[in-house]
């Protein structure tokens, strides 16, 4: 473990500060922005991304996804453990959202069974009904911890923070596990129902 050594015998006096190490680095990797895409993939090998064992964390951020639909536009992603050939990884999860209603009208915290999976393998949702007005997007992260092991399942978490399409302000989190003990090479976002009209998608390596 690194310590941080005061020079001087109280923080307030001191002039330096000994070194800090093996803090680590976060690596960019890839960018990717969207304009009318219906979906937005990171695939280990395929035009300069890395998805392998050269870390054992990855983080995508997401920035302004704003969706070409006003309704039903859940923001969702999976896993593929071939190259993007089957967007299909077994998954376990569970979702919890808090809301704010723009009017002050309501405030909550609560469970959302309809955003978790028990071994379902279909896209997992990431946060619910964006609204796609000019001034309406989310944004957010999602870590995916070692995919490239071949010996445990994949977990990950997510946090986001959206504006709903009934002028809700609200952060959702998400987290689980793919339940794979075979490498995750890609990495596919996109909207439940039409395209991801604008927005960032960058990943990164944490070293």
């Amino acid at each position: 473990m690194s310590i941080v050594k005061l020079n001087n015998q109280g923080v307030k006096n001191a002039t330096a500060f000994g070194s800090i190490t093996g803090l680590g680095s976060i690596i960019f990797i890839k960018k990717l922005t969207a304009s009318s895409s219906s979906t937005l993939s990171f695939v280990d090998g395929s035009d300069g991304v890395v998805l392998d064992d050269t870390y054992k964390e990855y983080v995508f951020t997401f920035k302004n996804i704003h969706p070409a639909n006003d309704s039903s536009s859940e923001f969702r992603f999976n896993m593929s453990t071939d190259s993007g050939s089957n967007y299909n990884v077994a998954k376990t999860t569970t979702h919890f959202i808090s809301q704010h209603a723009e009017s002050d009208a309501e405030a909550s915290l609560e469970y959302r069974s309809a955003g978790d999976l028990a071994q379902g393998t279909g896209f997992q949702t990431l946060t619910v009904d964006i609204g796609n007005d000019a001034d309406q997007n989310t944004s957010g992260t999602l870590h995916l911890y070692n995919p490239s092991s071949s010996t445990f399942v994949k977990h990950f978490t997510s946090t986001m923070s959206a504006t709903q399409s009934s002028n809700y302000m609200v952060e959702s989190f998400v987290a689980g596990y793919g339940n794979t003990t075979s490498a995750v090479d890609a990495i596919q976002f996109k909207f439940e129902t039409g395209n991801i009209d604008a927005g960032d998608i960058c990943l990164y390596g944490i070293a």
